[in-house]
């Protein structure tokens, strides 16, 4: 009898007559393949060509001309932008390069305590908007900050740093980036053979010539690739650099771009599409070489990871665990006070004060200004669209990236890859381009709403979801989906069955993450919002560049708590996925 019903679910399952529906299920799936196809060259393939062909476009004929990148390098300010992004760029992922290896050296290989507290507390500083830790900063650094107080306690007339300069961008965009090269290098140096440093200093070197010696090399690839990463995220970053430089006219290539759509209007279209071809080659160049450098840990990559510390700090252990956490409260939570602060002020420049100390601004932002709450109700929904969106199809897309692997699949990664791997001011850009007209003569209306940003969240933040999901599935044993299907499972009765309660906890990482980045978007939003589209991120750029800095300094910590409340999700959500595991096994 069972296994009658067995062949019974098996006959069922196959359909009964393979003759009569095979044609019909062929048909389907070609049509689903064409569509599949269209969506990654409308979506993910055309914008880009778009902007490649306008920026060589003529401008009064319907040839070809590279006249627009040879006005662009006949302009003082292309190469004083050039030089000074440059300076800021290189600048600040040095500076992320020595936070993140001393960090990683630390956490791989040192005694330190508080490991796990300390691995979350410096992940902060990049999961917080760049433009909220600008403003921390600049609130901190600034003449009624907690700086300036201290300062005046000794000298009445000592003015603290500036951030609105070269140095004050390059430090915030180092401690934002440092994340990068501490999470590449951490994992590198956790694999590097204990024997090799063991035969070094077994040889006479010591701990210094053993780290010259064997373990700078081979970290090197994890190092170069970190490096890099944080290179792109500068090169890629307009809220530091748009908060900061702008008013002090520091340009880079990113607010370049931007000031070039924002002040000119559409006769500048064609300079700022090659601006942004400039751009997005050095991009794509930077993160060629970041692939070939992962390439070369993955390569390497035959070691388990060693958690067990490998030297001993001892009597320095206590000092420096303190020294490690005071500078995180540093550039995290001392300015966020301050930011937090002069946002409960009643005006701007009145000293701190109980009877100086008010909830009006954050009363004003909520309740008063419509303006403020549109903002935030487009925010949330568009994150919440972008996580459902982003949810179904980037799964989909992980599935057959990692069960049916093909140069398709691999095509389709890539094309869904790229928006990402652009800056996100050149990527705005394309979308402009594309669906002004998609088809000449042919205007959707999809321009100047926000439908417009809801379409290049998706296709901006579509790999997050696809890598998570990658992730996950490659953790699942194909021999349980095939089990399943053994047993007369159909494609939909398996995935809500057997894949999604072993996906889910990855998925949802995935989602989350799509969610708080969406949330808190302000690169690609920029040159996209229109009149009644306004995001979070707008908002608060619009206050602090109208000077209402209570405002947008208010509005920026309700963001922190919002930020926070998700990394406490997100860590409640992995915990349990550990306990379900342990469980399990």
């Amino acid at each position: 009898m069972a296994d009658s019903k067995q062949l019974e679910l098996m006959q069922e399952g196959q359909g009964g007559n393979p003759s009569l529906l095979s044609f019909p299920r062929r048909l389907v799936r070609l049509v689903l393949f064409g569509l599949a196809l269209a969506g990654l060259f409308v979506f993910f393939v055309l914008p880009i060509a778009k902007l490649v062909i306008l920026s060589i476009s003529a401008p009064s004929s319907a040839g070809l001309t590279l006249s627009h990148y040879i006005e662009l390098l006949g302009q003082k300010r292309l190469w004083k932008t050039l030089n000074d992004t440059a300076i800021i760029v290189l600048g600040s992922s040095a500076v992320s390069i020595a936070i993140g290896v001393m960090a990683a050296w630390l956490m791989a290989y040192s005694d330190i305590r508080h490991k796990k507290m300390l691995h979350m507390a410096m992940l902060i500083t990049f999961i917080l908007p760049s433009y909220v830790l600008t403003l921390s900063w600049s609130s901190f650094m600034g003449t009624q900050g907690l700086a300036a107080s201290v300062l005046h306690l000794f000298d009445p007339a000592a003015k603290p740093w500036s951030m609105y300069s070269y140095g004050g961008i390059i430090f915030v965009m180092g401690i934002h980036h440092f994340p990068l090269v501490y999470l590449f290098t951490v994992d590198v140096l956790k694999k590097i053979p204990r024997d090799l440093e063991w035969a070094s200093r077994a040889g006479g070197a010591g701990k210094w010539k053993t780290f010259r010696l064997v373990t700078l090399p081979l970290a090197l690839p994890g190092l170069t690739a970190g490096g890099l990463i944080a290179f792109l995220a500068s090169l890629d970053n307009f809220g530091i650099p748009a908060f900061l430089g702008i008013p002090k006219n520091i340009s880079v290539l990113s607010t370049l771009i931007y000031e070039e759509i924002i002040g000119f209007g559409p006769t500048a279209f064609a300079r700022g599409a090659a601006l942004s071809v400039i751009l997005g080659i050095i991009a794509v160049a930077g993160t060629l070489l970041q692939w070939l450098s992962v390439r070369k840990i993955r390569t390497a990559d035959t070691v388990v990871e060693g958690d067990s510390p490998r030297y001993s700090l001892g009597k320095h252990r206590g000092w420096i665990t303190a020294a490690v956490w005071a500078f995180l409260a540093l550039i995290t939570v001392v300015p966020l006070f301050s930011m937090i602060a002069i946002s409960l002020k009643r005006a701007y420049g009145l000293p701190f004060r109980p009877a100086n100390l008010t909830f009006s601004n954050y009363s004003y932002i909520l309740f008063e200004n419509p303006k403020v709450w549109q903002s935030i109700q487009n925010s949330l929904q568009l994150s919440l669209v972008t996580v459902l969106v982003c949810l179904v199809l980037g799964s989909l897309l992980a599935y057959f990236r990692v069960r049916k692997p093909s140069w398709l699949t691999k095509s389709a990664e890539l094309a869904v890859a790229l928006p990402y791997t652009l800056p996100g001011i050149v990527f705005a850009l394309s979308m402009i381009f594309v669906w002004m007209e998609p088809i000449p003569g042919w205007n959707p209306g999809v321009y100047g709403t926000v439908r417009i940003l809801f379409i290049a969240y998706v296709c901006r933040f579509l790999i997050l979801q696809v890598r998570a999901g990658i992730t996950s599935f490659m953790q699942i044993d194909p021999s349980m989906e095939e089990a399943a299907h053994i047993f007369g499972a159909g494609f939909w009765r398996k995935w809500f069955t057997v894949l999604l309660p072993l996906l889910l906890p990855g998925l949802l990482s995935g989602a989350f993450l799509v969610f708080l980045t969406a949330l808190t978007e302000l690169t690609v939003s920029a040159l996209l919002w229109a009149s009644g589209s306004q995001t979070i991120g707008i908002t608060i750029f619009s206050f602090e560049q109208a000077g209402s800095t209570l405002y947008s300094t208010a509005l920026s910590s309700l963001i922190v708590l919002v930020v926070l409340a998700g990394m406490g999700a997100l860590a409640l959500i992995q915990q349990l996925s550990a306990k379900k595991g342990v469980q399990q096994l």
